[in-house]
């Protein structure tokens, strides 16, 4: 049984139960299903330890990360410890086989992929021996540093133009280990940009320029636009959020139809009800 078929048969069950130099700086098993929304949080910030040489650093509130469902902290908590045990099974699965890069995409707009990408990359950057980069690919709307709250002014759009350079837009949100490429302005022909060789030049960079870096795209939905599917050439994994009683079975046999034969390491069931 293939793992995007488990995940159909799981969301159908929980619908019937649940009725309500090119930059950068120096300095499975499928997934089980994991309830994403967030009650509790820890409050001690955590300094940077990290001295960048080019990327900016912008100190996130951690008070506005909690308010849009971002844990900052990962301990005494136990959203984060259902984060830390998907970590753990991706992590296992891909780094242990010398996989690096993964993408993250749903079938549909707001259905938690995006607070999904964040917490999962803030929960890696934790990792003593592991350092994380996030990526913005969603050009359609661009919105993880929205979901931090901090200013980007230009971004990966402004990259694949050729009007900025990936040192120049890279941030660190005060959290350490972890560093952000915002998607910077809205592109309607991505689909174009990303099938592009500058940026198969730019992902090939990432995967290959550190050793210890772990890299996360969150990408635009898979039934809006063709974005993902041109990612998922050059990516290591995909991470499908499918959303508890809102993501449709037909849905998901269309985003069945669309990932075969791509390598899918598990589903993250978001909004669950208990």
């Amino acid at each position: 049984m293939s793992k995007l078929k488990k995940a159909l048969e799981k969301a159908e069950e929980v619908r019937s139960e649940n009725k309500d130099d090119i930059f950068l700086d120096e300095s499975v098993t499928p997934a089980p299903s994991s309830a994403l929304s967030v009650r509790h949080f820890d409050k001690t910030p955590l300094p940077v330890t990290h001295e960048y040489v080019q990327t900016k650093v912008q100190h996130v509130d951690f008070q506005f990360l909690r308010h849009h469902k971002i844990i900052p902290i990962c301990s005494d908590n136990h959203v984060a410890d259902k984060i830390k045990i998907l970590r753990t099974q991706i992590l296992d699965d891909m780094m242990g086989h010398g996989k690096n890069s993964l993408l993250i995409t749903s079938a549909n707009r707001r259905e938690g992929r995006t607070v999904t990408a964040i917490n999962l990359a803030i929960s890696i950057a934790h990792q003593i021996d592991c350092t994380m980069l996030l990526v913005d690919a969603d050009l359609r709307n661009p919105s993880i540093h929205k979901l931090f709250g901090i200013e980007a002014q230009k971004g990966l759009s402004d990259y694949l133009l050729g009007k900025a350079d990936i040192p120049d837009i890279l941030i660190n949100p005060g959290i350490p280990r972890l560093v952000i490429l915002p998607g910077g302005k809205p592109l309607s022909n991505s689909a174009e940009h990303f099938d592009a060789p500058r940026m198969q030049l730019l992902i090939r960079e990432m995967k290959a320029r550190y050793p210890d870096r772990f890299i996360i795209f969150d990408s635009s939905p898979l039934l809006t636009s063709a974005d993902p599917l041109i990612l998922s050439r050059y990516i290591d994994e995909i991470l499908l959020v499918i959303e508890a009683e809102k993501t449709t079975k037909n849905d998901i046999k269309h985003v069945m139809e669309l990932l075969k034969n791509k390598s899918i390491i598990g589903t993250v069931f978001n909004k669950l009800k208990h």
